[in-house]
């Protein structure tokens, strides 16, 4: 799976660690819709840290087709709202 962080650039996902990212999107979706900010605040970074740490960097001369946009790390709540809905920013 191919991740792109908003602001940051792309990542390169295996599968072990694309499932946990979708958990950690469902969690996201759930704090959104219960308006618990401090809450989303710790899930969304901890998801961003999962794609930092684990996911392969890739060159920013190389074009790749991202599955996933995530969004900038200092994306207000209003905006986290907007987007972590439904089904969440992660297929499957």
């Amino acid at each position: 799976m191919i991740v792109r962080i908003a602001t940051e650039g792309q990542y390169e996902l295996d599968d072990e660690h694309a499932q946990a990212l979708h958990e950690l999107d469902r969690k996201a979706v759930e704090q959104c819709d219960a308006g618990d900010e401090e809450v989303f605040r710790a899930t969304f970074g901890r998801l961003l840290a999962l794609v930092r740490s684990h996911g392969r960097p890739i060159p920013e001369d190389e074009l790749v087709s991202s599955d996933v946009i995530l969004p900038p790390p200092d994306v207000s709540f209003e905006e986290a709202r907007a987007g972590f809905t439904g089904e969440g920013l992660i297929p499957g």
